[in-house]
């Protein structure tokens, strides 16, 4: 990387003269930082080390002190944002082909096994940097706009759909299926036929786009999560109680899972736990829906309450495993 091009790129204000106008690498890590390496610093206290290890040159947005006038020391007003004009700017010699898709078909992605010219990205710009500067050109990348500015990318496609069903479901409870695709058998997945049409479509994708892949397994899909509970609220054994909490962290799924949830247990006695700021948006009507205004809230309702499953929208599955300062809180409050 040239230290002309960064500069133009982030709109960095460069402090000093320093001796150097090319790095060979970009470290985030002090410990990473090999001799000639532009040193990314999100904390100044990382930035001694960094320059003991050989960094040429140093980006911060946050007050430091300069100590070595030889290198490069680049100001800029935010790191992230530098940092995604740089990459927009490397990532066209790349030729990447890039789709976005919802945060679930994201998740279901990232647990099957694909090539290395394939590649999910969420979470840090740090993290999504490091995955797109070592991708081989023409490679496919999957995102979620939801989690991921789009604005890193030049342009991009949205993910391409299943037309038609290509997954049969030979057996399922609430929280796990086992089914057919392509003619080979996947025994009881741990994958709720809740997540089988977002499975569908990124399957359908794959095969579209000749990306060869793996189904090894799921787990800890981070959204429909079940805890079986007692009547005290203790957590059990999965598949253990017929008395279940389901967390749900995204309120975007609410409506399409208080569908499947009428639909697949029609017999049960089902309750929702909403909050309050949900009350105006939800489009369907539902007699069993219990709005809270805190979370703290949450835990007293379900203790109170009669059901076979309760879908609590917001909040955090630690709820059921409270701290003995916020259980004394909670006897306050109520």
């Amino acid at each position: 990387m040239r230290l002309e091009n960064i500069l133009a790129l982030s709109k960095g204000n460069l402090l000093g003269e320093p001796s150097v106008s090319i790095f060979e690498s970009v470290a985030f890590e002090p410990s990473k930082v090999k001799r000639g390496s532009f040193f990314v610093a999100y904390s100044p206290e990382d930035i001694p080390e960094a320059l003991q290890n050989g960094a040429y040159g140093v980006m911060f947005d946050k007050p430091t002190q300069i100590s070595d006038s030889e290198i490069a020391w680049i100001k800029v007003d935010n790191i992230d944002s530098a940092l995604k004009k740089l990459l927009r700017f490397y990532l066209l010699e790349k030729e990447l082909q890039a789709y976005a898709c919802d945060p679930i078909t994201l998740r279901l992605s990232s647990m099957i096994s694909t090539p290395p010219n394939f590649c999910n990205i969420e979470g840090s710009m740090q993290n999504i940097w490091e995955k797109l500067w070592v991708l081989e050109k023409k490679s496919i990348v999957l995102f979620s706009p939801a989690l991921t500015d789009p604005d890193i990318f030049i342009e991009h496609s949205q993910l391409i759909r299943a037309q038609e069903s290509t997954i049969t479901i030979i057996e399922q409870t609430l929280f796990e299926t086992s089914f057919i695709h392509n003619d080979t058998f996947y025994e009881r997945q741990m994958l709720s036929p809740f997540f089988i049409p977002y499975l569908e479509h990124i399957l359908f994708f794959y095969t579209f786009l000749r990306i060869p892949f793996q189904i090894r397994g799921f787990s800890k899909m981070g959204h429909f999560i079940p805890v079986f509970t007692n009547s005290r609220l203790e957590s059990k054994e999965f598949g253990s109680s017929d008395r279940v909490v389901i967390f749900e962290p995204l309120l975007e799924l609410i409506d399409e899972q208080i569908d499947f949830l009428d639909a697949q247990a029609a017999w049960a006695k089902i309750i929702y736990l909403l909050p309050e700021s949900m009350r105006s948006s939800i489009t369907i009507g539902v007699d069993n829906i219990i709005f809270y205004r805190y979370p703290e809230e949450v835990l007293a309702i379900l203790q109170s309450a009669v059901f076979h499953f309760a879908l609590v929208a917001g909040v955090d599955k630690g709820i059921l495993n409270p701290t003995r300062s916020a259980m004394k809180q909670l006897e306050l409050e109520f």
